[in-house]
């Protein structure tokens, strides 16, 4: 798909975009299951771009674009701290308190940063489900625990209490 995109561009031939597009989409379904994948996901690209894009002016319509953004930028910061924290602690089943902890941080920042919290726990979990469909086939692997995590980040963002999910001996600075 890369290649038919530079061939593209390399020939800037007006109205030659579907030709290429069809070319990417086909040389890529010869390369197996995988590639037929992989070329739906990268066409749908645009689409969820608009949709993240109208998402954000969305949700900001009722605010102050400054306001929204910090709070979105604060929230991430919490959603990091939050994987980081996960990473160092390494501690068994403590996977959806983090998740949950994380979103909880974040969303009382503001609509900026539960909105932040939502975008990034979507794209883990997508990019998770990606992972393990690479690796596994579509045999479901990762599906249940994909699910799991999503309660648990939706439990978050909702303003409920995070310690729910806290696993019994996580050290007290987590």
């Amino acid at each position: 798909m890369m290649r038919a995109y530079s061939d593209m561009r390399e020939a800037n031939h007006k109205n030659s975009d579907k030709y290429f597009h069809a070319r990417g989409n086909y040389d890529a379904a010869q390369r197996g299951p995988g590639g037929a994948w992989a070329a739906k996901m990268i066409s749908r690209m645009k689409l969820f771009l608009g949709i993240l894009l109208g998402s954000l002016v969305l949700g900001v319509s009722s605010q102050r674009w400054l306001t929204f953004l910090r709070e979105a930028g604060q929230g991430t910061t919490d959603m990091m701290r939050a994987y980081s924290d996960m990473r160092e602690a390494n501690y068994k089943n403590s996977n959806k308190y983090f998740h949950a902890r994380g979103n909880y941080d974040a969303a009382q920042r503001g609509p900026g940063g539960a909105w932040a919290a939502k975008v990034i726990s979507n794209a883990r979990e997508n990019s998770q489900r990606v992972t393990d469909l690479l690796k596994f086939g579509d045999s479901g692997h990762g599906v249940e625990d994909s699910k799991a995590d999503q309660a648990a980040n939706e439990r978050g963002r909702s303003g409920k209490d995070p310690n729910h999910f806290r696993p019994p001996g996580l050290p007290d600075k987590y």
